[in-house]
């Protein structure tokens, strides 16, 4: 059983397990039961990032900013919406789900990007849940606040640790799950945390049995093209990013995984150079069916008219998969569906429909 690398939920007075233990989630084995729903409004909580610093909540917060989709699409899951108070990089249009997606797009927007120091300082916020630890991506001039500043602010400030410390190679959905429980524990809805996470589980698992002891030689190369990141230039998906963990789980090899970041820029000889079987052609919501399927139009049209990628395998054998950027780079509870869609389709005589 792989130990976890990152411990984000301690136990404060024996209230909470330790987020710490060990865990196989989609690989069919035996998963540490972790936060259990008896223990859902045990306050204090106390919850530590991937840099030792603790955070100690008394109480449930009422007033929440998220930096990303990545961590308001998991509050919104959790019934916890009306407590959102803002966001950075809002969601595009049509890619919540349809239960959420009415009390998303009413989330106010307090930046395209990530909010800037001054309005994230002045929100009234009292809890910030940053999905960016690694790169201080925080707007505006003074960059991001200091842990002082917050602290002045009367702001917490956790992340999610899925996507803000990338210090290891991502091979499965742990860390995803992780911190679905956390924000569980922290906004005392843990009973909905193990819902989600139990779902997750049930998907991966079947995936996994499946699959089998799936040979390496099996496993075809498999490109994520990140479309919207441009055509001069592609931009890898690197083995820490939480799309490496999607494709390994589906029973591929991302022929990008000796990149040792979360993204990287390549060039597309070396694209050439690795062939892969299978290309994701991947792109973000357009807000409608027709905009999404033009969009996937021309990223395909790309590939099949370029000369250096027209004679790529998977371009020659029509092995060009139709699925979203964010259910497979973004984390959240719709990664093992996207696991279950790319399985599928690269393994149907093994993965079928139900499973």
């Amino acid at each position: 059983m792989r130990t976890r690398v990152l411990c984000g939920l301690a136990a404060t007075a024996a209230l909470l397990a330790s987020g710490c233990a060990g865990s196989t989630a989609g690989t069919g084995g035996e998963k540490s039961a972790g936060v259990t729903a008896s223990r859902a409004a045990a306050f204090p909580v106390k919850v530590v990032d991937c840099q030792g610093r603790s955070t100690t909540f008394g109480a449930a917060p009422g007033r929440i900013v998220t930096s990303n989709a990545a961590a308001l699409e998991m509050l919104l899951e959790l019934g916890v919406g009306d407590r959102v108070i803002g966001t950075g990089f809002p969601p595009g249009a049509g890619y919540l789900p349809a239960g959420v997606a009415e009390q998303g797009a009413r989330i106010p927007v307090l930046g395209s990007a990530v909010p800037a120091k001054e309005k994230l300082l002045g929100s009234g916020a009292d809890l910030y849940i940053d999905s960016f630890a690694s790169t201080g991506a925080v707007g505006g001039t003074g960059g991001p606040p200091s842990e002082q500043e917050f602290a002045a602010a009367g702001i917490k400030h956790i992340y999610l640790l899925s996507t803000a410390c990338p210090k290891s190679a991502k091979t499965d959905l742990a860390e995803v799950e992780q911190d679905i429980k956390r924000l569980g524990a922290v906004t005392g809805t843990l009973p909905e945390a193990d819902r989600l996470v139990a779902a997750m589980d049930g998907t991966l698992n079947k995936v996994a049995t499946a699959l089998g002891r799936l040979q390496g030689e099996r496993r075809p190369g498999y490109f994520f093209f990140d479309y919207d990141a441009g055509t001069k230039q592609p931009t890898a998906v690197c083995n820490r990013q939480i799309a490496h963990a999607v494709i390994t789980l589906a029973g591929a090899r991302n022929v990008f995984a000796d990149c040792d970041a979360d993204f990287e820029a390549v060039g597309w000889e070396d694209v050439v150079a690795r062939n892969p079987d299978w290309i994701q052609l991947g792109v973000r919501h357009r807000g409608s069916e027709d905009a999404d399927r033009r969009a996937f139009d021309e990223a395909e049209q790309f590939l099949r008219t370029n000369p250096v990628t027209r004679e790529l395998t998977a371009v020659r054998q029509g092995h060009l998969l139709r699925i979203g950027s964010e259910v497979t780079t973004v984390a959240g509870v719709r990664n093992a569906d996207t696991v279950q869609q790319i399985a599928r389709a690269l393994h149907p005589d093994l993965v079928k429909d139900g499973q």
